[in-house]
C-alpha cells in the first residue's frame, strides 16, 4: 500500500503464522519507528492509518491495548512533564526505551543478515594455526609447550588403547594429541554515514536503509564478534561520532558533504585502537562538496566536482593507505562522473568500492566485513 501523505515509503500486508495480536503489531511498529527516527507519536499515527485500512486490531485487542502492552513490557516510557506548576511530575510524551532500541537493532539484523548462514561467536579464522583461542575440530600430535587444557583426553586414551593394548593401561607422551586452534583476528571498524540533504532528495529515502545497515552491523558485531569494535560517525558540513544507541534517531540535515572531515575523524578514532586490522566503511550517495577551512569558515561548491575539494579527498585516501587502513566505499549513486571520482579515490587508497542501489546494501557490507575479518594477523 502506498502512503500518499508520506512519499518514499511503501507498506504491504504480512501474515505471519502463530503470532499474537501484540507480536503482529510489534513487528510493524518496529519498522515504523525506524522510519520516523524514533518519533513515537508519528509511528503510532502511521500504525492507526494502517489499522483503519487493514483491520489490524479488533474489539478484543485495540490500539490502546497495544500501547499499554508496549509500556508494560518496557518498550515505551512516558517522559514526566515537570511544567505543571505544582511541582509534581505528570505523564507526558512517549519515547522508546533502551530495550526498544535493542529490539530495533535485532530486527535490522534479522532483515538484512537473517538469510545468511550463522555460526558461533568469533568464528572468523586467520588461517594461522597454533596456540590460538579458537578450536578448529582437528587434532595433531602433542608437542612440548602445548597447554594441558588443549589435550584431548578422549583421543589420547583411544591412542593409548591402540598403541598398548587393552590388557594393561599405559599412557605415554606419544599417545597425546591436542585439538588444534587458530588465532582470531580482531577488527576495528568505523562506519561513516553520509547525512547530507541529498540522502532524502528525489523522493527516495536513503538514510533509513543506511541506518538499518548500521544497526544490523552493530548488533552482529556485539553479539557474534565481541572482541571486535564498531564505531559510527556521521558527516555533513562537519563530522561527529554518534553512539550506537542513537542510530534509530538518525536524520539527515540541511548539509553539504564534507567527506574529508569524515575521513579525518575516522582515522583519528582508529589511531587509538590497538587491534591489528582496521578498516573504514563509507556509505554515501553524493559528491564531496564542502571543506572546513582553518579559520572555521566553510568552502562549499555543489556544482560538479570541485578540483580543490576532490584533491583533498584523494590526499586523505592516500594517508589512510599509509596507515594501513583500507576504505570500502558503498556508493548509492550511478552518475558516471561520480563513479569516476570514486574509482580514483579507491585507487589512491588501494581499497574497494561498490556501486550499488539500496537493495542488497546490507548483504554486501556483511560479505565484505566477513572477508576482511579473515585477514591473517601480521
Amino acid at each position: 500500500m502506498a502512503m500518499n501523505k508520506r512519499k518514499g515509503f511503501r507498506f504491504s500486508t504480512y501474515e505471519a503464522p502463530h503470532q499474537t495480536p501484540f507480536e503482529k503489531l510489534f513487528e510493524i511498529f518496529k519498522e515504523l519507528i525506524t522510519h520516523t527516527s524514533g518519533d513515537v507519536d508519528e509511528a503510532l499515527d502511521w500504525l492507526r492509518e494502517l489499522d483503519a485500512e487493514y483491520g489490524l486490531t479488533d474489539s478484543n485487542y485495540t490500539m490502546e491495548d497495544f500501547i499499554e502492552d508496549l509500556k508494560t513490557k518496557g518498550y515505551l516510557q512516558e517522559e514526566l512533564n515537570t511544567n505543571s506548576g505544582d511541582g509534581n511530575g505528570e505523564g507526558g510524551d512517549l519515547s522508546i526505551t533502551a530495550k526498544m532500541e535493542r529490539a530495533i537493532r535485532q530486527k535490522a539484523l534479522d532483515q538484512i543478515f537473517g538469510k545468511l548462514k550463522r555460526s558461533g561467536s568469533g568464528n572468523h579464522k586467520t588461517g594461522k594455526s597454533g596456540p590460538g583461542d579458537e578450536y578448529t575440530g582437528e587434532f595433531r600430535a602433542y608437542k612440548y609447550g602445548d597447554g594441558l587444557e588443549h589435550i584431548s583426553m578422549t583421543e589420547s586414551l583411544k591412542n593409548a588403547q591402540i598403541n598398548h593394548g587393552l590388557d594393561s593401561f599405559s599412557l605415554s607422551e606419544e599417545d597425546l594429541v591436542v585439538e588444534d586452534t587458530q588465532y582470531k583476528a580482531q577488527m576495528s571498524t568505523i562506519l561513516m554515514i553520509d547525512i547530507s540533504h541529498s540522502m532524502i532528495l528525489y523522493g527516495e529515502d536513503r538514510i533509513t536503509p543506511a541506518k538499518k545497515v548500521a544497526m544490523a552491523l552493530a548488533e552482529l558485531i556485539t553479539t557474534r564478534y565481541p572482541k571486535d569494535s564498531l564505531e559510527i560517525l556521521v558527516f555533513g558540513n562537519d563530522a561527529w561520532p554518534i553512539p550506537i544507541k542513537d542510530l534509530p534517531y538518525l536524520k539527515v540535515g540541511p548539509y553539504h558533504t564534507n567527506t574529508v572531515a569524515g575521513l579525518q575523524l575516522a582515522m583519528d578514532m582508529l589511531r587509538r585502537k590497538r587491534n591489528t586490522n582496521k578498516q573504514i566503511f563509507m556509505i554515501t550517495d553524493g559528491k564531496p562538496s564542502c571543506l572546513r577551512m582553518p579559520d572555521g569558515t566553510y568552502y562549499k561548491n555543489s556544482v560538479g566536482l570541485d578540483d580543490y575539494i576532490v584533491e583533498k579527498c584523494y590526499a586523505m585516501a592516500s594517508q589512510a593507505r599509509k596507515l594501513h587502513i583500507p576504505i570500502t566505499t558503498f556508493m548509492i549513486a550511478r552518475d558516471a562522473y561520480l563513479m569516476q571520482f570514486i574509482k580514483k579515490f579507491t585507487q589512491a587508497n588501494k581499497g574497494k568500492a561498490f556501486y550499488t542501489g539500496l537493495k542488497g546494501l546490507g548483504e554486501m557490507i556483511f560479505e565484505d566485513y566477513e572477508s576482511n575479518r579473515r585477514k591473517r594477523i601480521k
